[in-house]
This record gives C-alpha cells, structure tokens and sequence, in this order.
C-alpha cells in the first residue's frame, strides 16, 4: 500500500468517525448535544429572549445533556432558506413566522389570509386549541415539530408617502412584502405593487426609493429604524400571523420520550413569556416611533378593506379546497 492510499484510508476512517459521533449526539440521556437554534431578531427582541429562556430551561431540566446555541440576526440564512434547514436537519430549531412557513406548510398559509383572527387574543385562544393542533399536525408532516406559538402582533403598513386610511390609498404604492403569493395577492387586491424581498433589505430600498414601503408590527418597524425612512404608520392590522418555535422532526426524533417532554414544556412555557414581553414591547415601540416623528393613524372603519380581501379569500380557497374546514373554523370562531 502506497503512502496516499494510507493517508487516504485515514481520512476516510476519520470522517467516518466524526459523521457517526454527530449522528450520535442526540442519541440518548447519556450522550451530550449542543443544538443550533435560528433566529431572525436582535439579541434584546421579545422572541430572542423568550429563545434563551427557552434554550436555558431545556438545558437546566436536560441535566446539561441538551445544550443550546442560538444564531440571532439571521446570520445562518434568511427565513425561507432557515425553514428549509429545519426540515432538512441542518438547523435544529428556528423561530418562524408562519407566513413564510406557508410556502412550505399549507396549513400555516390560512394564518396568513388578511383579517382572519378577529383580534390577537383571539388568535392565541385559537392557536392553543384545535387551529394550532390541526396547523401542527401539517408541520410535523414537513418535518417540523411546533413547540410554542409566539405572537407577532398585528402587521400594518407603513410608508415614505402618505397615510393609509383606505384601500384606494395603497393604490400604486411599491411594497414589500414577505415571500408568500398571499401577500402580494393582498397587496394587489388595492391596486398596489407587490414587492418580496428579504427583510434585511427594506430599510435601504425605502431611503433609495425601490420601494415606497413595507409593512410589519410595531416592534420590527421600530427596532429595524425603518421609521427613519418611512415616517407613515397606519394601523390596519390588516395581517395576525402566529410565530412559532419550532423544532426539526429530524432532531426530535433523536431524542428520548422524557427529552421530548421537557423540550415540549420549555417551548410553551417560552412562548407566555414571549407573549407578554411582546406586548410590553409594542407599546414601547409605538411610543418610540412617534417621539421620532413618526405619524401614526388608526382605521376607524376596516369594513372596506376586509370587503377588498374578497378576492383573495376567493384565489385561496380555490386553490386549496382542502383548506375550507379550517378557514371556516377560524372565521366562524367568537
């Protein structure tokens, strides 16, 4: 045998090795895991808190054999390409909005159809009910496992031209919106321009001009400074789209009965803390944003916007027939 093939045979022992230690880092109570976590937001954001309790407890009750490590700022991808990994199993867990997880996930889209959830608290009582069971049961068959569903509050536009207090005055407005064909259909439905891009994008594009707008709940309009560039916030609470932590089905599997149990527990028990941060945060963003200049209307009447997201309901329903029990249970729910 050759001197390159010795070295060769090494190698190839020595990856051997290392692929069969990964595999087994989540094979039981006695091996040790460090588990990576995605996460979009700021280290100092309601979700990015809950995340750390929630990587913390897991730890605590795990005896340390389940550790955490938690990427903030979307430094391991953007959301789309993020909620691939998690299925895949290359990332572990993630904090998603279900509204890009629809691309995916059919169930999670009917959470993204304008004006669905009747208000945020409703949106919770459903969520932890029969809605959140049916949507779970639609990520687990994805390959992701749901362990907590956080809120994002309501989305509202905002932008550099003018207030919105009407459909008729999103007419010819450039705005971005998450990648999901709901949202551009939505934005489209007032005669406006639809425009996806990543998040990370948007500030720039509305000081250049490439868009007019965007739109997003109080706390990322605030702490993404986008208020800087688009000084117009109108509270149509148009969109009440859950967030969930979640976990890829790849490394929930791994793990023992008793594992899953405290990794279920630490994600609902997460998920009221981020609940409640979120709210205390939202109100500190509103003022925050209006002490910068920022104009902030209310919509007195949405009847004719809801009226507007008739053809966007219709589209859906369309194309997704096996949807209609679902819709219709959220939308006959008190």
């Amino acid at each position: 045998m050759t001197v390159t093939q010795t070295l060769r045979r090494r190698a190839a022992a020595g990856t051997a090795l290392t692929a069969l230690m990964a595999f087994a880092t989540l094979g039981g109570a006695a091996s040790a895991a460090e588990l990576r976590g995605w996460n979009i937001h700021v280290e100092d954001y309601p979700v990015s808190i809950a995340m750390e309790a929630f990587a913390a407890e897991v730890a605590e009750k795990t005896g340390g054999e389940i550790t955490s490590k938690i990427y903030h700022n979307g430094v391991l991808g953007d959301q789309p390409d993020a909620i691939e990994q998690v299925r895949l199993g290359v990332i572990d867990f993630g904090e998603f909005n279900l509204g890009p997880m629809g691309q995916a996930v059919p169930e999670a889209n009917v959470t993204a159809l304008p004006f669905i959830f009747k208000s945020v608290p409703q949106m919770y009582e459903l969520m932890d009910g029969e809605v959140g069971d049916a949507i779970g049961e639609g990520m687990k068959a994805k390959g992701i496992v749901p362990l907590g569903w956080y809120s994002a509050g309501a989305r509202s536009f905002y932008n550099s031209v003018k207030p919105i207090n009407a459909p008729s005055d999103v007419e010819g407005l450039k705005v971005r919106v998450m990648s999901n064909d709901l949202f551009v259909k939505m934005v489209e439905a007032m005669d406006g321009n639809a425009t996806p891009m990543a998040f990370a994008e948007v500030y720039q594009s509305i000081k250049t001009g490439v868009v007019d707008g965007a739109e997003n709940n109080p706390p990322s309009y605030e702490s993404t400074n986008h208020y800087e560039v688009a000084k117009y916030y109108s509270l149509t609470e148009h969109l009440i789209i859950p967030e969930c932590l979640c976990m890829s089905l790849k490394a929930w599997d791994k793990l023992t009965p008793e594992q899953q149990d405290i990794v279920m527990a630490a994600g609902r028990s997460s998920a009221a803390m981020e609940r409640k941060l979120w709210d205390e945060r939202e109100a500190a963003s509103l003022e925050t944003v209006k002490a910068g200049g920022t104009e902030v209307n209310t919509i007195a009447d949405k009847d004719a916007f809801q009226d507007a997201m008739a053809p966007v309901y219709e589209a859906y329903l369309a194309d997704n027939p096996g949807m209609t029990d679902l819709v219709d249970m959220i939308r006959e729910a008190d």
